[in-house]
């Protein structure tokens, strides 16, 4: 379960040529989620052609979650089965939740680097708008669509009613990702109350965001070599593992059916997930660095 875990922390998404591969130029369904492609899916994709919309299921589908927890637990059982300990089919157990937990973090990391994106995109947005003689309320209304999309509601009405702008702004700005937002209402107080120049704070806004998400990028770069080799050693001792069973020593007899095979598989894998915990939260540490202060 450690092995699969530490697999999964360098695991990238489903690549683009394998959904165009199944599901053509035209891509997968709107909203399908991420494991809804590659060749594993091509058996249910034509099953749902042929007897209605495969675009139809994706959103039941994605209320399901994606397959990669669920199948811990068959997994388990097998192993367990094969073996004859109920370990492995509680260590299935816990990697349901383990892996969904993954799962979902990685989701939120992505919406924070899409959400990051979109602030840089608003401020180039609403600094081309003025550039071309909008308004400031006008020119917010016209970028806060394109760039924040749905979140935005309360930004939009403040600039189209009349509202305060800078607390909406400062509003979002509490979500993970739109740190920067906070800057945007800065300018927009002292640029639009003040008379000043709104179109080259943001600018400054937007190349100061920018440079932070650069060294973010780097740095993540950086980190990808240590990561990876956590990982190796993480996996070392399945390796063992499966060289052991190889020679006919039977290390899975000893660690799933003995006590004292049940005492050192605790401690390894407490250990085993105190080593991954611990390169994990050094590289967190890492990159939470402080953020570059984008003030004009």
């Amino acid at each position: 379960m450690a092995g699969a875990a530490a697999l999964f922390w360098i695991r990238s998404g489903s690549g683009g040529a394998r959904v165009a591969t199944v599901f053509g130029e035209a891509g997968p369904p709107r909203g399908a989620p991420w494991w809804w492609s590659g060749p594993a899916a091509r058996p249910l994709i034509g099953l749902l052609r042929r007897f209605g919309d495969a675009s139809g299921a994706t959103a039941r589908l994605a209320k399901v979650g994606p397959p990669l927890p669920w199948s811990a637990l068959p997994a388990g059982a097998i192993i367990g089965w094969r073996t004859g300990s109920w370990l492995p089919v509680l260590a299935g157990a816990a990697g349901v939740f383990l892996l969904r937990r993954l799962l979902r973090r990685r989701d939120e990391r992505r919406a924070e680097e899409r959400r990051a994106a979109a602030v840089i995109d608003l401020c180039g947005g609403i600094a081309a708008e003025l550039r071309a003689g909008q308004h400031a309320r006008q020119a917010l209304l016209r970028a806060v669509d394109d760039a924040l999309g749905p979140e935005a509601a309360p930004i939009r009405a403040a600039a189209r009613f009349g509202g305060d702008v800078p607390t909406a702004l400062e509003a979002l700005a509490r979500r993970p990702g739109a740190a920067g937002l906070r800057a945007v209402a800065a300018c927009w107080r002292i640029t639009v109350d003040g008379g000043t120049g709104l179109a080259g704070a943001l600018e400054r806004v937007a190349g100061a965001l920018r440079e932070d998400r650069d060294r973010q990028a780097e740095l993540r770069a950086q980190l990808a070599g240590p990561r990876a080799t956590a990982v190796i050693l993480a996996l070392l001792p399945c390796m063992a593992l499966a060289l052991g069973t190889a020679m006919g020593a039977e290390p899975l007899e000893v660690l799933l059916r003995t006590p004292l095979g049940w005492a050192l598989l605790t401690g390894a894998a407490v250990l085993e997930w105190a080593g991954l915990a611990w390169v994990a939260g050094l590289a967190r540490a890492a990159e939470g660095g402080p953020p570059v202060r984008a003030v004009p």
